[in-house]
């Protein structure tokens, strides 16, 4: 299971250097140890969008930075992850938290963003595994391991 100490403790192994975030939900709920890290430096901003275009600067000035956002928040952020995966060719990675994954699947939520979350990330080609309650964040440190061997985008969506 993924928790904040553990979190923080992969992201540091792996040497990335910020984490760009809107603070919701389960991975809000990662704050206090994110914060209480000396790296990697915890980002707040505004909009997903906003995140983006962070991440691309940071990437540009050959830092290491992951983005922390809700599904809904990916939806918003579209043009602003085009622009920097797409036409920029970075290597953006992000934890994506998909609200109501669990209900949904169990047919007792109407919420859509489980149901449109993976359908975008494979329209904008963006490779991307869910993380269940079993994933741990050795299974995080190695996905983005691989992203970045790769040298390529990537996502973990995990799963609410």
């Amino acid at each position: 299971m993924l928790d904040g100490p553990s979190v923080a403790a992969a992201l540091e192994d792996c040497g990335v250097s910020h984490v760009i975030w809107v603070p919701d939900s389960v991975l809000g709920s990662w704050e206090p140890a994110l914060s209480g890290s000396q790296r990697p430096t915890l980002l707040r901003v505004c909009r997903e969008g906003e995140a983006f275009a962070l991440a691309a600067g940071l990437v540009l000035g050959g830092k290491k930075p992951v983005i922390f956002i809700q599904c809904t928040g990916l939806f918003e952020a579209g043009d602003a992850l085009r622009n920097a995966v797409h036409d920029l060719k970075l290597p953006i990675f992000m934890l994506v938290g998909v609200r109501s994954y669990y209900a949904h699947r169990q047919g007792k939520s109407n919420d859509s963003c489980p149901v449109f979350t993976e359908p975008i990330l494979r329209a904008w080609q963006i490779p991307y595994v869910v993380f269940e309650e079993r994933h741990t964040a050795a299974d995080l440190a190695a996905a983005y391991r691989q992203a970045q061997a790769e040298r390529r985008p990537g996502a973990v969506l995990v799963a609410e």
